[in-house]
């Protein structure tokens, strides 16, 4: 019988308590989120994320989302007061805080959304992130969603017909489309346009076509209208509090950064496209009519005309930023097209 020494004893029952109290001492990151747990942001990204930061720490750093928190526009707030450790949102919500990023969002710019989050995330590291409009939060990724779609109660053959209509928008420079195309605009989160769609406040929306499975769009409306490349996009952006983050080691900041950047932002790119055939098919099955357009039909060159001279607005409207905008700008197109 092997013989063991008080001192081995001793020491076996301290390298026990160390390990439990390294397992107790994991940190956990409270990540908040404004959408229901079916969207393909809390039902892919967020855990395919929690489960790399995990492996990336060897368990040191575990992340829990919490849900509810209000409107997605507060998730800045939220974060930066560090009410919760890191969340998401659209950066078209604050306006006139984030105005470079918005870049991607002039119409026809950004047909994919993997390609068009990829592109955003290196078009920010590479041109703006010195301008400094993210201080306050450490940026995690940023994406795009799939291109912007046409939802309505009432059949579109020309754009003539959104004229006076209410429409739902949300941030960004897709505002200006719908002043362009003399619609009346009506702002709301994406989370209360079916209660909007179903009361009759609203009698369209400009959204994704996946919100017709997530958002129940399908449900409230009867014609999806579906533009090559989109109308517009939305530029989201994934950040956390940077106090939390410089409380972590060296070793685990680094491990999170591994996992987030360019990979996570096409993560979420990949994932919100994706999502995107679903709601279509969501979309058939409950006999929403589906108007598939193509290049030269009227609607899409009545949009290309609306859109005419959105670039150099985008880029007089960030004149005073200290970035190279026209050159950011070039660079996007040139890592979208890639």
């Amino acid at each position: 019988m092997k013989k063991t020494t008080f001192g081995t004893q001793v020491a076996g029952i301290f390298a026990g308590v160390m390990l439990s109290a390294s397992s107790m001492a994991a940190t956990t990151l409270n990540v908040g989120t404004w959408l229901p747990a079916s969207s393909a942001q809390n039902s892919v990204v967020w855990p395919t994320w929690a489960k790399w930061v995990e492996e990336a720490t060897e368990g040191r750093v575990k992340v829990k989302l919490e849900y509810d928190l209000g409107h997605p526009k507060s998730m800045f707030n939220l974060v930066e007061d560090g009410v919760i450790d890191a969340s998401f949102s659209v950066n078209g919500y604050l306006p006139g805080r984030f105005r470079l990023t918005t870049l991607c969002e002039i119409p026809g710019i950004t047909p994919d959304a993997e390609q068009g989050s990829v592109a955003l995330w290196k078009t920010y590291k590479e041109y703006l992130e010195p301008a400094g409009e993210f201080n306050g939060l450490k940026v995690l990724g940023m994406f795009v969603h799939g291109p912007g779609q046409l939802h309505t109660t009432f059949p579109v053959n020309s754009l003539s017909d959104l004229e006076s209509r209410k429409i739902r928008v949300g941030g960004g420079i897709v505002n200006e489309l719908a002043s362009r195309l003399e619609v009346t605009p009506v702002s709301a989160p994406a989370t209360k346009v079916y209660e909007m769609m179903q009361q009759g406040v609203v009698e369209g929306v400009f959204l994704p076509a996946m919100e017709q499975k997530y958002l129940r769009l399908n449900e409230v409306t009867s014609h999806l209208t579906l533009f090559p490349g989109g109308m517009y996009n939305t530029a989201f952006t994934i950040f956390m509090n940077p106090d939390v983050f410089d409380g972590l080691s060296e070793e685990d900041q680094q491990a999170i950064m591994s996992v987030s950047g360019e990979k996570l932002s096409r993560l979420a790119g990949q994932a919100w496209a994706g999502a995107d055939q679903s709601g279509l098919e969501a979309a058939i099955q409950n006999g929403v009519e589906v108007n598939q357009l193509s290049e030269g039909d009227t609607l899409v060159e009545e949009l290309h005309e609306a859109a005419v001279g959105m670039d150099q607005q985008w880029l007089d409207s960030v004149a005073d930023m200290p970035v190279d905008a026209a050159a950011a700008l070039e660079y996007y197109r040139s890592q979208v097209s890639q």
